[in-house]
C-alpha cells in the first residue's frame, strides 16, 4: 500500500518540478529556443523524454502553465468581481483585471517568471490563443469583462478590441519590468507590486476613458 501511495506522489512532484523548471526557461529564453529535452535535463530527469510522458507537446505543456497560474488568479479575482457586482464605475473592474495578476506574483515571493513567460507567450499567436482559452474558462472573468464592457457600451467595438489589447500589454509588459528587476537586485519603480497595481489602474481607467478621435 504504501509503495503504491508513494509513486503517484512522486509522479506529481515530478509535474511540478517541470512546470516550474519549464516556466523559468520560457521566461528567459523563449519558448521555441527551449526544446523539451533541455527543460527534463535541467530539471534532473534521467530520462530525456520525460516532459513528453508527463505533458505531452509544447503546446500541453504551456497549456498545463497557464492553466496552473489561471486557477490561483481566478481564487484571487473571485472575491473581487463579487465585491463589485453591478458597479458602472470602470475603475472598480479595471481593478478586478489588475490586482488578481500582481497579487499573484507578490504571494509567488521572488524570483517569479510568470509576467515573463506571459510576456513570451504573448508574441506566438498559437500559444498565445492557449492562454486566452484558459483565461476564459474563468467564470469571474468573464463576469469582469462583462461589466466593464457595460460601462464602456458606448465605445465603437473597434476601438473596444484595441484598447483591450492595449490594456493587456500594458499589465504585462509594466509586471515583467518589476518581476525582472526584483529578481536581478535593480531598483523598481514602485516600492511593491500593490503600489504597481495602483498606477496601472490609473493608467488603464484613463486609457478606457480617453477620447476617441474620428477616422
Amino acid at each position: 500500500m504504501a509503495g503504491r501511495t508513494a509513486r503517484p506522489e512522486r509522479g506529481s512532484a515530478t509535474r511540478e518540478l517541470i512546470l516550474a523548471t519549464a516556466e523559468r526557461l520560457f521566461a528567459e529564453y523563449g519558448v521555441h529556443a527551449v526544446s523539451n529535452r533541455q527543460i527534463s535535463e535541467v530539471a534532473g530527469q534521467g530520462n530525456s523524454a520525460a516532459v513528453g510522458y508527463h505533458f505531452g507537446t509544447k503546446a500541453d505543456l504551456v497549456r498545463a502553465i497557464a492553466r496552473k497560474h489561471a486557477d490561483e488568479m481566478e481564487r484571487l479575482r473571485v472575491t473581487m468581481v463579487a465585491e463589485v457586482a453591478g458597479s458602472t464605475e470602470v475603475r472598480d473592474w479595471v481593478a478586478c483585471l489588475v490586482r488578481p495578476f500582481t497579487r499573484h506574483l507578490e504571494v509567488q515571493g521572488s524570483p517569479t517568471w510568470y509576467a515573463r513567460f506571459r510576456a513570451q507567450v504573448m508574441v506566438d499567436p498559437a500559444l498565445y490563443r492557449i492562454t486566452v482559452e484558459e483565461s476564459l474558462s474563468s467564470p469571474s472573468l468573464r463576469l469582469l469583462v462583462d461589466g466593464l464592457n457595460r460601462c464602456l457600451s458606448d465605445l465603437p467595438a473597434a476601438v473596444h478590441q484595441e484598447r483591450w489589447a492595449m490594456a493587456r500589454h500594458v499589465i504585462v509588459h509594466m509586471c515583467v519590468e518589476r518581476e525582472r528587476a526584483l529578481a536581478e537586485g535593480t531598483p523598481t519603480r514602485r516600492s511593491s507590486w500593490d503600489d504597481l497595481a495602483t498606477s496601472l489602474i490609473d493608467a488603464i481607467v484613463g486609457l478606457w476613458q480617453a477620447p476617441v478621435t474620428p477616422p
